[in-house]
C-alpha cells in the first residue's frame, strides 16, 4: 500500500535547491489540514519528539501526559527506569491523564472507571466485575529516552538512536547541564500560526531590528553565526552586548553562570531547534525552552519554561521572563501576520536569502521528511 503525500514533488524539491535558487515551501504546507495530518503521523509520531524537561519525571511515581503524533503519551518514572505508554486506558479508551497534567503517585489510575496499572504498565484492578489480566491488558508501551536534560518519545518505535538523531549537540548543550536545572516559570501561548512558521522565525534575526527593540539592546542582531546543522537539529548563537551579562530587560545576570561554560560561551546565547518540537535558548545563567504542539494548520500551542538553578527565585528571574515574554509576543504577532499572508491566496513562495541559511536548513529538513516517505513507496502528485 502506498501513502499519498499532500504536496507536489516540485513543492518538495524547491527548498532542497542550493541557497540562491532555493524557494520556500508552498502555502499549502502551512495551511492545508491534510499536510498537518500527514505530519502528525510521519513526523511527530515516527521521529523523536520532546515532551518534557527531565525534572517533570524525576521522582519515582512522577507522571506527565503530553501530545504525541495524533494522540498523547503518558511518561512514568518507575522505581527502576523511565517508561512511556499510549495515554489510553485498556478498558474504554479514556485518557489516563489529561494532556499537560502532572502527578506523582504509586500507580497509574484511569479517572473514568478506576482501572489501575502499576508503574510498569501492567493492569492491576478493573471495575464492574472485571478482573483484567495483568499482561494481556497492559498499557501500550512506547519508546522513551532522556537526552541532554529532556524527555523524548518515539511513537512508532523505529526511529534511529536518539544520540544519532541529535548527534553533535552534546558539546553545545552539555556544558549547561540542563538536567540539573528546574523550571522556575512556565507560560503557555496559543499562536495563530503553523508550527513551521514559528520554527522559521526562530532561525533568523533579520527581523530583529524591526520588531525587537528590547532584545536588540542586550544582544546585537548582526552578531553571532549559524552552525552546520545536524541530522535533526539547527541552530547558532548571538553575542551579548558589551554591557549585558545575560538576556534580561536591564541586561543584568539573574543567576551565576553555569559552571562548565568557558569564557567565550558566557558571552553568547545559543539558539537551537531540536526538530520537530523543541526550541532551546541557552543563556549563560538560565535556559529558556519553547515546546511546540500543533493544534491545527494555523494554530500552535507554545509552552515556555525558564530553567534555572533550583536556588534561583522567581523574583531574581523576573527581568529575564519579562524580556522574553515581550519578545515572544512580538514574534507571535509577526508569525500570525505571516500565516494570514500564506492563507490569503496571494502568496507565491519566495526566495531564501544568503543570511537565512538556518531557515534554509529547517525547510530542507521538512522536505527531507517527505522524501523519506517517497523512499518507502509514498506517492505525490507530479
Amino acid at each position: 500500500m502506498t501513502t499519498a503525500l499532500p504536496l507536489r514533488r516540485a513543492d518538495i524539491d524547491a527548498p532542497l535547491r542550493p541557497l540562491g535558487s532555493a524557494r520556500m515551501p508552498p502555502a499549502a504546507a502551512y495551511t492545508d489540514p491534510d499536510v498537518l495530518t500527514w505530519e502528525r503521523d510521519n513526523v511527530f509520531a515516527s521521529g523523536w519528539v520532546a515532551v518534557a524537561h527531565a525534572s517533570a519525571v524525576a521522582a519515582p511515581g512522577s507522571q506527565v501526559a503530553a501530545p504525541a503524533g495524533s494522540g498523547s503519551v503518558l511518561v512514568v518514572r518507575g522505581d527502576d527506569r523511565l517508561r512511556a505508554f499510549a495515554n489510553v486506558c485498556r478498558h474504554r479508551g479514556h485518557e489516563l491523564l489529561g494532556v499537560g497534567e502532572r502527578i506523582c503517585r504509586d500507580s497509574v489510575r484511569c479517572p473514568y472507571h478506576g482501572w489501575t496499572y502499576d508503574l510498569e504498565g501492567r493492569a492491576r484492578h478493573g471495575s464492574g466485575g472485571l478482573d483484567p489480566d495483568p499482561d494481556a491488558h497492559a498499557l501500550g508501551a512506547m519508546r522513551v529516552a532522556e537526552h541532554l536534560g529532556w524527555v523524548f518519545v518515539n511513537g512508532t518505535g523505529d526511529a534511529p538512536p536518539i544520540g544519532d538523531v541529535y548527534g553533535g549537540l552534546e558539546p553545545l548543550l552539555g556544558p549547561y547541564d540542563a538536567a540539573e536545572l528546574t523550571p522556575v516559570e512556565r507560560r503557555t501561548y496559543e499562536v495563530g500560526a503553523n508550527w513551521k512558521v514559528i520554527h522559521e522565525n526562530y532561525q533568523e534575526c533579520l527581523h530583529c531590528p524591526f520588531i525587537h527593540p528590547e532584545l536588540c539592546r542586550v544582544t546585537p542582531p548582526e552578531s553571532g553565526d549559524n552552525l552546520a546543522p545536524g541530522p535533526a537539529w539547527v541552530g547558532g548563537w548571538m553575542d551579548l552586548a558589551d554591557d549585558a551579562a545575560t538576556m534580561s530587560m536591564a541586561g543584568r545576570a539573574v543567576a551565576a553562570p553555569r559552571p562548565r561554560l568557558d569564557e567565550g560561551t558566557r558571552r553568547r546565547v545559543a539558539y537551537l531547534a531540536l526538530l520537530p518540537s523543541l526550541l532551546v535558548a541557552a543563556h549563560p545563567d538560565y535556559v529558556l525552552t519553547h515546546l511546540l504542539e500543533p493544534l491545527g494548520p494555523d494554530r500552535t500551542r507554545v509552552t515556555c519554561e525558564w530553567l534555572a538553578d533550583p536556588d534561583t527565585s522567581m523574583a531574581a528571574l523576573a527581568d529575564a521572563v519579562e524580556l522574553w515574554d515581550v519578545t515572544n509576543r512580538e514574534d507571535w504577532a509577526a508569525c500570525e501576520s505571516v500565516q494570514r499572508g500564506l492563507a490569503s491566496g496571494a502568496y507565491v513562495p519566495g526566495p531564501i536569502a544568503p543570511r537565512e541559511d538556518a531557515v534554509h536548513a529547517v525547510v530542507q529538513w521538512f522536505a527531507r521528511q517527505y522524501l523519506a516517505e517517497l523512499g518507502k513507496g509514498g506517492v505525490v502528485a507530479p
